[in-house]
């Protein structure tokens, strides 16, 4: 981490300012703080929650991130999606740093009303002259603009990033993801399942360019969220108070990514899964097979299967081809009509061939 340079030119370089220690809100925040950075309608408003402060809690984080270990070293990460002084993920990898041995860290703040700024961990700014990189070496970069990640400030840091790693804004899905794919950069980013069945998410799954991470699809998934009592109105079983902070729980969480991980190379055990019409009955309106149950897929069967979304978490390319999802599959009589059974409709299902 030696440099030629002092420490004051790198930071003068960033157009940066130290951050004085108590600055940085980087613990359980204040709720009584009034909060405005994420109120935006169009970039923070997740389409499938009336209120989007949904903050990960870091063993959620951690437990995806630790699949990657080897990955980050030597990488710049951007949290282009995140309150840095709120997030858990610009958290994470500030905290761990050293252990993943990374390069650099930035994370943009969001502000919808106003300029923002980023914050920025650099392997060449030990700020305090610890001897160690982490939380504490943080900077505050200004920004001219808002934080958008559309925006061009923070286009311009994804093209200097190695990998994103954020919490998307569900509403933004689409977009999001068409920026990562023209910007050709490795990402990981948290998402809604039913993201899957979107035509561009689709698309870009069938093709094998984007799967989903390691965390198990269906996992219980709490996000730490505001004391507002909307909260307590949700469903059974998916409130909790702990610490004194409140948690909301949701199952349709998953991750996204394009960088490889073993889980994605490991084929399914079909062992015992044998093929009879009277088990698996063909669709009304498609030449397929019904497999209501992943573990069910029938072994050494040659034919086109549909099967539920959640087969993608165990997908193995080298044992299945996807040839696409019910709705969009080119050979549909009813194009955005899904498959019925007995004049039934079933859910969503995408369309396989055992290799």
């Amino acid at each position: 981490m030696a440099s030629t340079k002092s420490l004051s030119a790198k930071i003068n370089e960033l157009k940066a300012e130290p951050i004085v220690e108590g600055d940085l809100v980087v613990k359980v925040p204040n709720r009584a703080a009034k909060r405005t950075c994420v109120k935006n309608g169009n970039l923070h408003k997740a389409k499938a929650e009336k209120n989007d402060e949904f903050y990960t809690r870091l063993e959620d984080i951690e437990a995806e991130i630790k699949h990657y270990r080897k990955y980050f070293k030597g990488k710049v990460v951007l949290c282009n999606c995140d309150d840095p002084e709120w997030s858990n993920f610009f958290r994470f990898f500030a905290l761990n740093f050293m252990f993943l041995g990374l390069k650099k860290l930035i994370a943009t703040h969001y502000e919808p009303n106003g300029k923002s700024y980023a914050l920025v961990v650099d392997s060449t700014l030990d700020v305090n002259g610890d001897g160690k990189i982490d939380l504490k070496d943080a900077v505050r970069v200004p920004l001219k603009g808002n934080g958008d990640f559309r925006s061009e400030e923070c286009m311009k840091f994804l093209d200097e990033a190695d990998v994103v790693v954020t919490n998307i804004p569900f509403s933004l899905a689409r977009e999001y993801l068409k920026v990562m794919k023209d910007s050709k950069k490795k990402f990981l980013f948290m998402g809604n399942v039913n993201m899957i069945t979107y035509k561009e998410f689709f698309a870009e799954i069938k093709a094998n360019r984007l799967w989903l991470g390691c965390t198990a699809l269906n996992s219980n998934v709490w996000f730490r969220v505001p004391h507002n009592e909307e909260y307590r109105k949700t469903t059974a079983g998916h409130f909790k108070i702990e610490n004194g902070e409140w948690f909301r729980k949701l199952r349709t969480i998953c991750w996204y990514t394009n960088i490889s991980h073993s889980k994605r190379n490991t084929p399914l055990d079909l062992v015992g899964n044998e093929y009879s019409p009277e088990k698996y009955p063909r669709y009304d309106n498609y030449d397929a097979i019904e497999v209501s149950k992943v573990s069910e897929i029938p072994n050494g069967y040659k034919g086109v299967m549909g099967v539920p979304i959640t087969f993608l978490d165990k997908y193995c390319p080298e044992q299945f081809e996807i040839l696409g999802i019910d709705r969009y599959i080119e050979n549909n009589p009813h194009p955005g009509k899904r498959f019925t059974i007995n004049g039934k409709e079933v859910y969503a299902r995408i369309l396989i061939k055992a290799k």
